[in-house]
């Protein structure tokens, strides 16, 4: 196990203790503690969780689509095999269409479709203006259906063909209208002394046009004795599903940045504020500590009792034909602590060191120039996603 599993499981466990119920805009309630700081040093590890599988290619290329390619398209992810903002897309008529998270499928229902830009820029969330309707060219209300099978519509925002494919004026369209990376590194090389290394993805006048502003909306960089620095920030924090994607992606973005402008990665630190656990999410969190539990449980084991704990595991795995049951997953998450515990290796990041331009670095579905060694996990869990 990694450092950063101790840290991210004590957080949840914080989170279950100590926080709060509260709801929320998106129908599913959420358990959360009001800020929290997480410190790294990427000089002794590369932080990925190994408590439960981490998709490292999807994060890496997510982070490459905000900070490298500049895009808001999410076709951009999905030709790379990465489906994660699916849920946020702007779809094909212009209209971005939200789901109720529980009950039954009514695929005749239909509703007005809200029109965002009817609200001032200074009130960007409707909380002093009522947000109006859209009217089509004949001035009748502009109404939608659900698109997708099995979901109901609960809401509907237009934001114009367009933002088709798109999350709308958000992440990628920030840091390209910015040129933020672009600006770091010239920073970085130029005047690496500067205390203004402030890049924000929270720009106001966008708030309106922006399926989800940002989450992870700031980061702050130094340089200090030849190593580059990075402070994280964000505003809201789905602890299951979005954090360990963000710690790996913006640790693999400072090391990046780093071999570029000749420097060495030095320390991260994620700052959040609103950290949260939906409450659809807490049986996976727990089965996520038990692992953690099972792990030091077996760690101190005497040999002996180990080694033939292991052959009872694998002679029981070999007796069970469907090996998508929960049966077959839960010993074969055993066998993996098992084999982490006997063949302890930690993991690395690995980065072409012949790409000295960071609008170099491979973006395509095999990211070449990135890769994770070394890794070993605990296996898959599914967590459900509050659109």
């Amino acid at each position: 196990m990694t450092e950063w599993d101790k840290e991210y499981l004590k957080l949840c466990r914080k989170i279950l203790s100590e926080g709060v119920e509260v709801e929320n805009r998106t129908g599913i309630n959420t358990i959360k503690i009001p800020s929290y700081e997480l410190h790294f040093d990427l000089s002794k590890e590369f932080p990925i969780l190994t408590t439960k599988q981490l998709f490292h290619r999807q994060a890496v290329i997510e982070m490459l689509w905000i900070w490298q390619m500049g895009s808001n398209n999410v076709k951009d992810l999905q030709d790379r095999g990465v489906h994660i903002w699916d849920e946020w897309m702007v779809d094909e008529d212009g209209i971005y269409r939200i789901y109720e998270p529980y009950g039954e499928y009514d695929p005749d229902k239909e509703v007005e479709v809200i029109d965002p830009l009817s609200v001032p820029i200074d009130d960007p969330f409707g909380r002093n203006h009522e947000f109006q309707v859209k009217k089509d060219k004949n001035g009748n209300v502009l109404k939608a259906k659900s698109l997708i099978e099995g979901k109901t519509i609960k809401m509907a925002k237009w934001y114009g063909k367009k933002y088709a494919y798109t999350i709308g004026d958000a992440y990628g369209f920030i840091t390209n209208r910015y040129q933020h990376a672009k600006n770091l590194i010239d920073t970085i090389k130029n005047y690496p002394t500067d205390r203004r290394m402030v890049f924000s993805l929270w720009q106001n006048e966008f708030l309106r046009t922006a399926v989800l502003p940002s989450c992870v909306w700031s980061t702050e960089w130094d340089v200090s004795n030849g190593k580059l620095n990075l402070l994280v920030h964000q505003r809201s924090c789905d602890v299951p599903l979005g954090l360990p994607f963000n710690v790996t992606q913006y640790a693999t973005f400072l090391m990046m940045i780093a071999q570029v402008t000749g420097l060495k990665p030095g320390t991260y630190t994620h700052s959040i504020k609103d950290a949260h656990i939906y409450v659809n999410q807490v049986d996976g969190i727990k089965e996520q500590i038990r692992r953690e539990d099972r792990y030091n449980k077996l760690s101190n084991m005497p040999i002996r009792n180990f080694v033939k704990l292991k052959s009872e595991v694998i002679e029981k795995m070999s007796k069970i034909e469907d090996q998508k049951s929960e049966e077959y997953k839960a010993l074969d998450t055993e066998l993996k602590i098992m084999d982490m515990i006997m063949d302890p290796v930690k993991p690395e990041m690995w980065l072409n060191p012949e790409v000295k331009d960071f609008f170099e670095f491979d973006n395509s579905k095999e990211l070449k120039d990135v890769k994770v060694s070394n890794y070993k996990h605990m296996g898959k869990i599914e967590f459900p996603i509050a659109q």
